[in-house]
C-alpha cells in the first residue's frame, strides 16, 4: 500500500514514520528547503523520543521517503493525508486554513486515479467539505472522497500513542452511503495493524470527527485549569492538591490524568485549540462559556505565576538572581509555544531579575522569545550558581534527582518556588531552604 502524507512537520513526521512502520510506503512532502534538507540527510528538526531511530530504520527500508514534489508523491497513493499547520489567525484565534487550502489545490492538480483526502490537520467544522469542494473546483473529473483523521498524539510520547491509541477517530461523509463505504475501506487497510493490538476504529460523520478533536483537548484544558484552581483553594484553606487529585481520579467518572497542578498549560494544541472551538462556537452562535473560561483563566494564571515568584523574594527581584529550571511547556519536547515560562521570564526581566536559565533541550528554540538578557547555562547546578531564588518551570526528571545539599551549596539565597512541585517538601525544608510549591501545605 502507498500513501502521501503532506506536511513534514511534528504531525506530518511522526504520523508518516508510525505508517512506515506499519509496512506502508509513505511519500513525506516537505515544502520547507532546510526542513527538507535535514531529513534527507536524517537529521530531525524536532524533538521526539523514538522518532529518530523510527525514521532512520524506515528509510532505509525504502518504506519512507522525503521529497517537495506533490505530484509524484500523490501519483498512485490510495490516499492522501494532509499535515500542515493550522496557527491561530491573527485577531480572532480561529484557524488560518491558507496553507490546508493551497495543499487541497495541489493535491488534485497531482491526483492520477481514486484516493482517500484525508486531514490529518486540526480543522474548523467543516473544512472537510470545504477541501472536497476546492479539488472539485480545480478538477471536476477527479476520483476521490474526504476524510477527517484527527491526531491525538502527545509531545514525548507520541510514537506510543500512534501505536497504540485509545482510539482512531475516521470522520466520513455519511450523506453519501457507497462513498463513504469506499473510503472507510482504504482507511481500515491503513489502519489495519492496530486491529491486532484491538485499537478501537470510530468511525462518524466528517463534522463530528472535526469537533471531537477540538472538544476532546477543550476538555483536557478545563481539567487542567480545574485542578489549579483546585491548588489555589488548597492553600488557603490548609490542603494537600495531590491528595486531592488521587482522591478525585480514583473515580472512574474522572479519572487520574490532566490532574497535576502547575502554572498553567501550554504547547502547540491546548491554547490554540480552546481558541478556535470558542471562535466555531461563536459563529455558530452557540454558547462555549466554560471554553471561554477556560483560556481566560489560564491566561491570568501563567500571567500572576511570575507575582508568586517576585513575592516569595520579599516583594522585589530588582538586582537578584533568579535560576529557571525548564522552560517547555512540558518535559521531552523542544516546544515552547505558548510555554509559561515566556510571559513569566519576560515580566521577571522587566522587574530587573538576573536571569539564569536551563533546559535540556529547549534553550535554542526559546532564545527568540525570552528577553535576550536571559543567560543559559550548561546544567542546572550552573543555573542556580549563586541565585536568590530557584524556579521550577518544567518538569524533567533530571530535576527531581538534583541534591538539596548541592543546591544549597551553589545558592546565595535559600529560596524555591517549585511550580511543578517535583520536590519533597520535608526534605527542602530540612535543608534549610524556603520552599513553595503549588497547593501543598
Amino acid at each position: 500500500m502507498r500513501i502521501a502524507m503532506i506536511g513534514g512537520g511534528y504531525v506530518g513526521l511522526v504520523s508518516g514514520a508510525c505508517f512506515a512502520e506499519f509496512g506502508i510506503n509513505v511519500a513525506i512532502v516537505e515544502t520547507n528547503p532546510a526542513r527538507l534538507s535535514a531529513l534527507r540527510e536524517g537529521r530531525i528538526p524536532i524533538y521526539e523520543p523514538g522518532l529518530d531511530a523510527l525514521v532512520a530504520s524506515n528509510s532505509q527500508a525504502g518504506r519512507l521517503t522525503f521529497g517537495d514534489d506533490i505530484a509524484s508523491a500523490v501519483a498512485g497513493a490510495e490516499a492522501v493525508f494532509i499535515a500542515v499547520g493550522t496557527p491561530p489567525r491573527n485577531g480572532d484565534g480561529a484557524a488560518d486554513m491558507q496553507y490546508v487550502h493551497a495543499a487541497a489545490r495541489q493535491i488534485a492538480e497531482a491526483l492520477t486515479g481514486y484516493a482517500v483526502i484525508v486531514t490529518k490537520s486540526t480543522v474548523p467544522v467543516g473544512s472537510s467539505r470545504r477541501i472536497a469542494e476546492i479539488i472539485r473546483q480545480a478538477r471536476p473529473e477527479a476520483d476521490f472522497d474526504v476524510a477527517s483523521n484527527p491526531e491525538f498524539l502527545r509531545e514525548g510520547s507520541a510514537i506510543g500513542d500512534f501505536m497504540r491509541p485509545d482510539r482512531v477517530i475516521i470522520g466520513l461523509d455519511q450523506t453519501r452511503p457507497e462513498r463513504a463505504s469506499r473510503a472507510e475501506d482504504v482507511l481500515r487497510r491503513v489502519y489495519r495493524p492496530l486491529s491486532v493490538i484491538e485499537a478501537p476504529l470510530l468511525f462518524t460523520g466528517l463534522e463530528t470527527a472535526e469537533l471531537t478533536k477540538y472538544a476532546s483537548n477543550s476538555f483536557l484544558a478545563m481539567k487542567i485549569s480545574f485542578i489549579n484552581e483546585m491548588a489555589d483553594l488548597c492553600e488557603t484553606l490548609g490542603a494537600d492538591v495531590h491528595d486531592l487529585a488521587r482522591g478525585m481520579g480514583l473515580d472512574d467518572r474522572i479519572g487520574r490524568k490532566f490532574l497535576q497542578p502547575g502554572p498553567g498549560y501550554g504547547g502547540s494544541c491546548f491554547p490554540k485549540d480552546t481558541l478556535a472551538l470558542s471562535r466555531i462556537a461563536q459563529e455558530a452562535h452557540s454558547a462555549c462559556r466554560l471554553v471561554e473560561t477556560t483560556v481566560q483563566v489560564n491566561e491570568a494564571r501563567k500571567a500572576g505565576m511570575a507575582g508568586r515568584i517576585i513575592a516569595a523574594c520579599g516583594g522585589s527581584v530588582a538586582g537578584k538572581t533568579v535560576a529557571v529550571l525548564g522552560l517547555t511547556f512540558k518535559p521531552e519536547t523542544d516546544d515552547m509555544r505558548e510555554s509559561a515560562s515566556i510571559p513569566i521570564l519576560h515580566r521577571l526581566a522587566e522587574a530587573g531579575a538576573d536571569i539564569r536559565a536551563y533546559d535540556p533541550v529547549g534553550m535554542a528554540a526559546a532564545k527568540s522569545l525570552l528577553p535576550e538578557s536571559v543567560t543559559y547555562c550548561a546544567d542546572a547546578l550552573d543555573a542556580a550558581q549563586q541565585a536568590d531564588v530557584l524556579v521550577v518551570l518544567t518538569e524533567w526528571n533530571i530535576f527531581r534527582a538534583l541534591s538539596p545539599v548541592e543546591l544549597s551549596n551553589r545558592m546565595r539565597t535559600r529560596t524555591i518556588v517549585d511550580l511543578r512541585n517535583i520536590f519533597d517538601p520535608a526534605a527542602m525544608r530540612a535543608a534549610g531552604f524556603t520552599y513553595e510549591s503549588v497547593g501543598r501545605p
